[in-house]
């Protein structure tokens, strides 16, 4: 599978894609949310234009980020995105030396390069603290101070080549769409059953009801169960089920899940741009300034809310002994 999505995102054509690698692409889409899928008629056809929707937008989105920046510690001291991300080398030395993935690559057969290309993703922290200002020649204590932080640091996808990592990227952007789509699936699935198991539940009382199981007759409040509120909720549940397929069309539902989510990709995870201006201390500026200056963020977010400000990365290999 790592060598089909490799060929898949290794070669783009203008939107043009291999057929063979588009067919194995669709059946991804199957193998990663419900391989039942395969038993609705026309499933291929119905998939394909969401597929190649997908495999555009994972593509585009990859693209967009810079060349990898150079991210030695001997880099740090002259480079102002270093010192944006890392309070310190030793903390860059910590992120290093303690990231899994960057480990579990350093054991691998390809550890050896003199070089590890990675997506460096931090979380971006917002706060307000109280610091001083000089006004004139008056410094002011206690000013409200908008800060700008970056944590939770890790590296994906390295390996010793940027085409490499930018098409394990497309790769892991693409997987990230299915279990979108098998997120909202899942739910569905959970909605159907709970409303099953509230049908047969509400049955057996009404069963019981009508034959006097109950030991009361039709309308008595003593229980605040009477038939006709029982058919009632029946008769909801049953047009709560029914929006969500009958029985021999749940399969087509969920089909249709997949297809929005991958026709739609761009509701599900986007990247944007955004400027700050921090100083060394991580304190937001208004202008740019010598100890302050203005830095372009690469955002990704989906639509969960979440987001990760992403920047490519070059490491040395010499400032990676000890990382296997």
């Amino acid at each position: 599978m790592l060598r089909f999505l490799h060929s898949l995102f290794g070669t783009v054509d203008n939107d043009r894609y291999p057929e063979s690698l588009v067919k194995e692409a669709i059946e991804r889409a199957v193998d990663g949310t419900d391989p039942w899928l395969r038993g609705v008629p026309g499933y291929k056809a119905k998939l394909r234009p969401a597929v190649l929707r997908a495999i555009d937008h994972v593509v585009a989105l990859v693209d967009t980020l810079p060349p990898p920046l150079s991210a030695g510690f001997a880099s740090y001291d002259d480079d102002a995105r270093l010192k944006a991300f890392f309070m310190s080398t030793t903390e860059m030395r910590k992120v290093y030396h303690t990231d899994r993935s960057l480990k579990e690559f350093r054991q691998g057969p390809g550890g050896s390069h003199p070089q590890v290309i990675a997506l460096l993703t931090m979380q971006k922290r917002e706060g307000v603290t109280l610091g001083a200002e000089l006004s004139g020649e008056i410094v002011m204590r206690d000013v409200p101070q908008e800060t700008v932080t970056f944590e939770a640091h890790r590296l994906l996808e390295p390996s010793g080549d940027e085409t490499a990592t930018r098409r394990q990227l497309m790769r892991r952007a693409y997987d990230y769409l299915l279990a979108m789509a098998l997120r909202r699936i899942t739910h569905v699935k959970a909605e159907r059953r709970d409303l099953e198991r509230r049908q047969a539940l509400f049955e057996a009382k009404l069963s019981l009801l009508q034959h006097g199981g109950w030991g009361f007759q039709e309308g008595t409040a003593s229980e605040g169960v009477t038939i006709a509120a029982l058919e009632e909720s029946l008769s909801e549940i049953e047009t709560q089920l029914l929006k969500l397929g009958k029985d021999d069309g749940i399969l087509e539902l969920y089909l249709s899940i997949v297809v929005e989510t991958l026709g739609r990709p761009e509701e599900h995870i986007w990247s944007q741009k955004e400027t700050v201006i921090v100083d060394r201390l991580g304190i937001r500026r208004s202008e740019p300034a010598f100890d302050a200056p203005e830095l372009i963020l690469h955002e990704l977010w989906s639509a969960t809310g979440e987001s990760l400000v992403a920047t490519l990365v070059a490491l040395p290999g010499d400032d990676l002994r000890g990382v296997a």
